[in-house]
Parts: structure tokens; sequence; C-alpha cells
């Protein structure tokens, strides 16, 4: 069992920058992947960001790439996603979601993660 607790969000200007934490409960953090997921008023869930346990691998959303940049520290139990040059359109409640993996692979599909925080909402003024 994993609990996902994040924080970061705030309101911002556009251009700004933000960067979400979320922290992660249990002993064995490092054999989960990561990821972000965002969630816009009347829109689905959708895939930000992901990280494999080992931080060797990670995979973006082409609306955020090269904006946008996930990391990890297992030994803080912490997964890290700076936003940079965030405009209107990447306004939304953001969750963190956790999947324990045998292999150091990627997961960008929401039902592929079985642990999700309570999410952070992020604003961003035109």
């Amino acid at each position: 069992q994993v609990q996902l607790v994040e924080s970061g969000g705030g309101l911002v200007q556009a251009g700004g920058s933000l960067r979400l934490s979320c922290a992660a409960s249990g002993r064995t953090f490092s054999s989960y992947v990561m990821g972000w997921f965002r969630q816009a008023p009347g829109k689905e869930r959708e895939f930000v960001a992901a990280i494999s346990w080992s931080g060797r691998n990670t995979y973006y959303a082409d609306s955020v790439k090269g904006r946008f940049t996930i990391s990890r520290d297992n030994a803080k139990n912490t997964v890290y996603l700076q936003m940079n040059s965030l405009k209107p359109e990447d306004t939304a409640v953001y969750y963190c979601a956790a999947d324990r993996r045998v292999m150091d692979t990627i997961a960008t599909v929401k039902y592929e993660y079985d642990y999700w925080g309570q999410g952070t909402q992020v604003t961003v003024s035109s």
C-alpha cells in the first residue's frame, strides 16, 4: 500500500514556473513507476509525464515536452514535476500516481496505476 500526497500547486502567470512534489509513504518506493496526470474542468484525466523506478527512463506528453521535467529522489520517497513556461492551457488539477513494477519500465495509461494522490490545483493566468 502506498499513500501519495502532492504539494506545490498554486496560481502563476503565463510564462512562469512551478515545481510540484509528491511524497510517498512506504518502504518500497524505489520499486514503483511514478506518473503525473492532470484533469481540467469538463475534461478527461490525461497523462503528463512518467518516470521509471530507477529514474533512467522518462516519458512526456507532447503538450509538455521541453517545458516540464519529471524527476525522483528515492532516498526521500519523492517525485517532482518541474513546470516551466507555463501556459493557461496547463491549468488543471495535477495528480501523482504510482504502480509497483518488477521491471524498470514506464507507464503512460491511467489504468496502469493502482495508487493516486488527492491532487493539487495549478492555475495559470494569461
